[in-house]
């Protein structure tokens, strides 16, 4: 089967499409007949020669995370999923997967849950990573409320699309931070307030804020202290509790460890499917064109995520 792989670390130009061996399901694992999955900036972090996942990433290894295709195999002990199922959720080697880049993934059966009825392949694929890391943040580490008061960094990102719709459902006031065209899309999403963060200092316009989520990090992290009420929380994709800020301001700080598992996914399906979440794809690349979508993740503004189509060969071409 085909598959993207590594065999040293760098940049786009490391990756390489080759055959390797068809993965087998184990106990508890089924084998996906891959569709289509999509890019995440861990993923090219975790290529890179200073990559923090030198020591988890035994090369060469196949790449990937976010996956949407049909289960074609499955080992002892699965329960919750069946042959023919579409399925969608994560294959990463980084957590014991095969790789979601392939034409063929194995993971783990709580690794995936059954594909919002409501999605194609390329959507589906899209959703898994993004948009658990904003459930995760919205609704578990910040409990958000109706009336509360939530700024979003990175908006026009996958994650932040997501967590604005989320913040939106429950009746939140969301502002957000963005660039360029980003700053229309994140309106379009339902931003209550948009700041163009090339123009425009955010700590110095939004005081008394319920939660902040952090997909930036660096001093945005730590300037997003100052917008946040007394014992309010920022929840950080990127960036280590603060201790010293934690006391200085009367703030909790977490940093999210996102964890795709099929009890996420399903609420994150039924959300799509009750049209609470809207899934939005910038630019869609064939599996032999992951160095383009790669350069295209590092050079371009990406609004939502960018998608890989394995299966379908009906890509547009980026």
């Amino acid at each position: 089967m085909k598959a993207v792989t590594i065999h040293e670390f760098g940049g786009p130009e490391v990756l390489q499409v080759e055959e390797v061996k068809k993965p087998l399901p184990r106990d508890n694992e089924v084998l996906i007949e891959v569709h289509a999955s999509s890019l995440n900036p861990v993923d090219a972090k975790s290529i890179e020669k200073d990559s923090r996942y030198r020591s988890e990433l035994h090369l060469p290894t196949t790449l990937g995370m976010d996956v949407a295709g049909v289960v074609e195999m499955v080992g002892d002990h699965v329960k919750h999923v069946k042959v023919g199922d579409k399925v969608f959720g994560q294959a990463s080697v980084l957590r014991d997967g095969s790789g979601a880049f392939a034409e063929y993934a194995v993971t783990a059966e709580d690794s995936v849950a059954r594909m919002p009825e409501s999605l194609g392949f390329l959507e589906a694929a899209a959703v898994p990573l993004a948009a658990t890391s904003a459930y995760e943040a919205i609704f578990e580490h910040m409990k958000l409320q109706k009336g509360q008061r939530v700024l979003i960094h990175g908006g026009s990102g996958g994650i932040g699309s997501f967590a604005i719709q989320m913040a939106r459902h429950v009746g939140a006031y969301v502002a957000a931070t963005a660039s360029g065209d980003g700053v229309e899309f994140v309106e379009s999403l339902g931003a209550d307030e948009v700041i163009d963060y090339r123009k425009d200092a955010f700590e110095w316009s939004l005081r008394n804020y319920d939660a902040v989520l952090d997909t930036v990090g660096g001093g945005i992290y730590s300037q997003s202290f100052h917008v946040l009420k007394r014992e309010g929380i920022i929840v950080s994709m990127l960036m280590k509790p603060d201790e010293d800020r934690m006391r200085q301001f009367g703030v909790r700080a977490v940093l999210e460890m996102t964890r795709i598992d099929r009890r996420v996914l399903s609420k994150v399906a039924k959300l799509i499917d009750e049209g609470v979440l809207k899934v939005h794809i910038s630019a869609i690349y064939a599996l032999t064109e992951a160095r383009e979508a790669y350069r295209a993740k590092e050079e371009q503004q990406i609004l939502g995520k960018i998608a890989i189509d394995v299966k379908q060969g009906n890509y547009v071409s980026g």
